[in-house]
């Protein structure tokens, strides 16, 4: 989408779900058109919104240049197809669960959008629940201790499919979650399932996944169950967590640190009391829809992307596969054997053992990943990087050629290094005297750009979406997007989140955000419908 449209989402499939993204994307102030087959269901939308064009055919939706994305609810089977067409028609996509059928047309239409350079969006909806967000920061901070299993239950009597089998239709989310906090895949599949409504469509199943850390999760799914759960169980060796989203706001996630003590070589199970999480009470598939918007407007890699996406596939096809065989599953998609590795590291490149590598990320000629790096997904590393030990980049950061990442330097989601861009971590070097334990930290904030050749003077806080000019010396903290220029440098203005220079009346000429001026910094006041 050009930066400076206005976003105008389609939703295709306004029934059973879609009707709640016709929803919240109307409520965003967003919605152009819904694209439904049924026409009771078509009569329904047309009283509901009268403002909105209500059709029934998908080409009048991708010959609409007012349309900018489009939001696919329909039938599982009809996913593959109704992406490639959005893509090829110039489209953001945000399909819902799963992205396809087969794993190998997910990596065809993550590549076609790679190519078109389109938005793909896959609603895997618990990653947007401020609960799972919460657990996935439990885990990553070692809070919970080292995580030795995790168990799911995902149960209902509720709506019966014919086009797919309760695995298809329940699993994906439970197994994005097990995934994404796990950030590995796992190297065997055993499953089992019950076909009693119908001779070949499973109506209950549970998956064991076993991952190289030694892991193990099992999933539940079924829809012949008298009550709903939708029950996450994670154990770590110092704490247990259970997300429950079936009870009420204030007890949807609870820790527990139970202990086990050895009492004359036995045993001994000592309970404690739950400890409530905190979490702010929101609709998730509100947040999701936002988040796709944003990614509309910033270009920004969504959280569930495309080769998320074809991770869950890959899982998915594995436990298919030892539901139909009865035997362990060892597809090569889940192996360390794959033709589609989760990164990728030019031949010329160095990567130290003991650094983690997130999936989707690039690594070209010539650059160095030393130990103890955690670098996210979908991080794009130009040629002659050099990263740090310890260094910690968030997901989707891209740092350009000859930049150099040292140790005590941390990077949130989204930064942007430009070319030859320097960080330092010692304020007053000398090469005859080590001051390694003088290493003062620095950290650039989430979508923060640094410009060509600025240099970062170690010791200070890049704040939020700020925007350092090429060739710019910061000496100081620099706030929330702050723009700022010059030697050393100092603030001449704001930047929107999208990257240009906002008006004196703090308007955005590019998105048409409009901002206001705090003695803490920017408020965003409103976006254009």
């Amino acid at each position: 989408m050009p930066e400076n449209s206005t976003p105008g989402v389609a939703v295709i499939g306004g029934g059973y779900w879609g009707k709640n993204l016709v929803r919240n994307f109307h409520g965003l102030g967003v919605l152009r058109r819904v694209c439904e087959i049924n026409p009771e269901v078509r009569e329904r939308l047309r009283a509901s919104y009268p403002d909105v064009e209500i059709t029934e055919s998908p080409q009048e939706v991708l010959d609409d240049p007012a349309v900018t994305g489009v939001a696919v609810s329909t039938p599982a089977e009809t996913h593959g197809a109704l992406v490639r067409a959005s893509l090829l028609a110039g489209k953001d996509i945000f399909v819902e669960k799963p992205l396809c059928l087969s794993l190998e047309e997910g990596r065809e239409l993550v590549q076609l959008a790679d190519e078109k350079k389109r938005i793909l969006m896959v609603g895997h909806l618990l990653w947007y629940h401020p609960a799972v967000l919460r657990l996935k920061e439990l885990v990553d901070s070692g809070a919970l201790g080292r995580i030795l299993y995790i168990y799911s239950n995902r149960l209902n009597m509720g709506r019966l499919r014919r086009e797919e089998n309760v695995l298809w239709s329940f699993a994906p989310h439970d197994i994005s979650v097990i995934l994404g906090l796990l950030g590995e895949m796992p190297e065997s599949i055993r499953a089992e399932g019950g076909n009693y409504l119908h001779h070949k469509i499973s109506d209950v199943t549970v998956s064991q996944l076993r991952f190289p850390s030694g892991v193990m999760a099992h999933i539940f799914v079924s829809w012949l169950h008298p009550f709903k759960e939708q029950k996450l169980v994670v154990v770590g060796q110092e704490k247990m967590a259970v997300f429950d989203d079936t009870v009420p706001w204030g007890r949807k996630l609870e820790l527990y640190s139970h202990t086990i003590t050895w009492e004359g070589n036995v045993p001994v199970a000592h309970k404690a009391p739950a400890e409530v999480e905190t979490l702010e009470e929101m609709e998730p598939l509100r947040r999701e829809c936002e988040h796709f918007l944003e990614c509309q407007a910033t270009r920004r890699t969504p959280r569930t992307d495309g080769l998320e996406a074809c991770q869950v596939l890959a899982v998915l096809n594995g436990c298919q596969e030892a539901l139909e065989t009865r035997r362990e599953s060892r597809p090569a998609s889940l192996s360390t054997a794959s033709p589609q590795p989760d990164y990728y590291v030019h031949p010329s490149a160095v990567v130290d053992p003991g650094a983690t590598i997130g999936p989707g990320t690039k690594i070209w000629h010539f650059s160095h990943i030393m130990a103890g790096v955690r670098l996210g997904a979908r991080c794009n590393l130009g040629q002659n990087v050099v990263v740090g030990p310890e260094v910690v980049i968030g997901d989707g950061c891209k740092i350009q050629n000859n930049v150099s990442v040292y140790q005590g330097v941390t990077l949130e989601e989204d930064v942007f290094c430009g070319p030859s861009m320097v960080f330092t971590n010692v304020f007053n070097p000398r090469a005859h005297i080590s001051r390694k334990h003088e290493f003062r930290p620095t950290r650039v904030g989430r979508g923060a750009t640094i410009g060509a050749n600025a240099t970062i003077i170690c010791g200070h806080t890049l704040g939020r979406y700020c925007f350092i000019g090429a060739g710019a010396v910061v000496t100081r903290d620099v706030p929330d997007q702050a723009l700022m220029v010059g030697n050393p440098a100092r603030q001449v203005g704001w930047a929107c989140i999208c990257g240009e220079r906002l008006y004196e009346d703090l308007t955005c000429p590019a998105c048409g955000a409009i901002y206001r001026e705090t003695p803490d910094g920017l408020n965003l006041e409103s976006r254009p419908d």
